[in-house]
């Protein structure tokens, strides 16, 4: 059977067949196996007409379906006039070839979907060379079977190679010359966004992370009046957006929108947005927005905490937050879920219920990391005010009646207390527990978090 034509591949208006070989030690329904591929085709625009589960311990190395399913497979390809069967697995390449050959049909599997909708949905220069990126990585290994015009002639004993094995080196170079620029464009916006992040020292950091259409980009306009998109669709938001958040009694501080996760990320995609999710690298603090009315909801929290691990993001500190639970119909589970989770704060973007808590979390969470120290020194002490307004925040200054003192009181990390060394003529006090200590009093920099 003759290879299909996939000189470009575009899931949208497409009639696919959905296929899912799941483990039986999985424990997911069978009627629920393909809920996310389902929202994934959706987003990408794909037309379902069948699909097909099969459960098995491990899929089959050749063609992932066992022999019966596949069978299955292509009649109902025949019966459906279906021109796209698209996995819910990731495929090797032979095992794509091996079922379009068998199926006459394009195969399409999970990280092509996904790539596919990336690439529909970058907006931004950074976004379109990340999936660009990630797109040629994951189909360098798949060029025979993708492109069809590269021409099947076979070489024998002594008749040299065939045109299309030329042409196919030929593609594979041109291919990892462009992954090679691809790479410096991005390194170079890289360095760039790390220095616009660490430059933010006097304002404080919150990101929010979470699985895709958990409702971050509508918690952001709720709690900044900002206008991002949103759409009731998976990864609607792929570009990190940072806006103004003020919080009572406390001040303005930056919230950062994060492109969204889900299980199974394609790795070259991971790769690819490391230098996207550098604002939720160096944020003061996690905002982890959960779906509560999705049934999966703990295994969306597992699947973002393991993201986040890869790309090595500290999420143990992180705020977790129910979000939707205007949509819980079953009030019992999320009891549930707030007892298993005694730490979570449970809102709805859309009503507005709990963003005041939410608030306060962060206030009190933020807070713990950071104290209101009183600085007493002399006016001529330019060091000391040049690190003050680098690493802190000045809330006031007060000068003594004859001008020769300066009274500072500022909120600062713990982290950068040592920096106020400076002489015996300074004099600090700590709001902790309003002790007074000279700076050479100051405990050394590795545990100055304990003060």
């Amino acid at each position: 059977m003759a290879d299909p034509k996939r000189e470009e591949l575009q899931v949208k208006a497409k009639r696919a067949i959905l296929v899912s070989v799941i483990s039986p030690s999985n424990h997911i329904d069978k009627n629920q196996a393909l809920d996310e591929l389902k929202g994934l085709v959706e987003t990408a625009g794909v037309k379902v007409v069948g699909t097909l589960v099969q459960s098995r311990e491990n899929p089959h190395p050749a063609t992932c379906l066992g022999k019966g399913k596949l069978a299955e497979l292509k009649s109902m390809v025949k019966h459906v006039d279906a021109e796209l069967i698209i996995f819910d697995n990731n495929l090797s390449p032979s095992q794509g070839r091996n079922i379009e050959e068998e199926t006459g049909t394009i195969v399409v599997d999970r990280s092509e979907l996904i790539l596919d909708i990336f690439a529909t949905h970058a907006k931004t220069y950074e976004a379109k060379l990340q999936v660009e990126l990630a797109q040629l990585l994951y189909f360098r290994p798949r060029l025979k079977r993708l492109w069809t015009h590269l021409e099947r002639i076979e070489g024998g004993v002594g008749a040299g190679r065939g045109p299309g094995e030329k042409q196919l080196e030929t593609d594979r170079r041109l291919l990892d010359k462009r992954v090679a620029e691809l790479k410096r464009k991005l390194s170079e916006v890289e360095r760039r966004r790390e220095r616009t992040v660490s430059n933010r020292f006097q304002q404080l950091t919150v990101s929010l992370v979470g699985y895709t259409n958990a409702g971050k980009s509508t918690l952001m306009n709720a709690l900044t009046g900002a206008d991002v998109y949103i759409a009731d669709q998976l990864f609607a938001t792929l570009d990190t957006r940072t806006r103004r958040w003020e919080l009572p009694h406390w001040g303005e501080i930056l919230l950062s929108d994060t492109v969204g996760f889900v299980r199974d990320l394609p790795h070259h995609l991971v790769a690819s947005f490391k230098s996207t999710l550098e604002e939720a690298r160096q944020a003061d603090l996690l905002l982890h927005v959960v779906d509560c009315s999705n049934p999966e909801v703990e295994h969306h929290i597992k699947t973002v905490n393991k993201v986040l691990d890869e790309i090595g993001i500290e999420h143990k500190h992180a705020i977790l937050v129910f979000n939707k639970s205007d949509k819980v119909e079953d009030r019992s589970k999320l009891d549930v879920l707030r007892l298993k989770y005694d730490n979570a704060i449970t809102v709805s973007a859309v009503s507005g219920e709990g963003l005041d808590r939410l608030a306060q979390g962060v206030i009190d969470r933020l807070a713990s990391g950071y104290v209101i120290v009183e600085i007493e020194a002399p006016v001529g002490n330019g060091k000391l005010l040049s690190q003050l307004e680098e690493h802190s925040l000045i809330l006031s200054r007060e000068y003594s009646h004859d001008d020769t003192r300066v009274t500072y009181q500022a909120r600062i990390a713990r982290r950068f207390l040592p920096m106020l060394r400076s002489d015996d003529d300074t004099e600090i006090r700590i709001h902790d527990d309003g002790q007074t200590m000279s700076p050479d009093q100051l405990l050394p920099e590795e545990s100055i978090h304990e003060v």
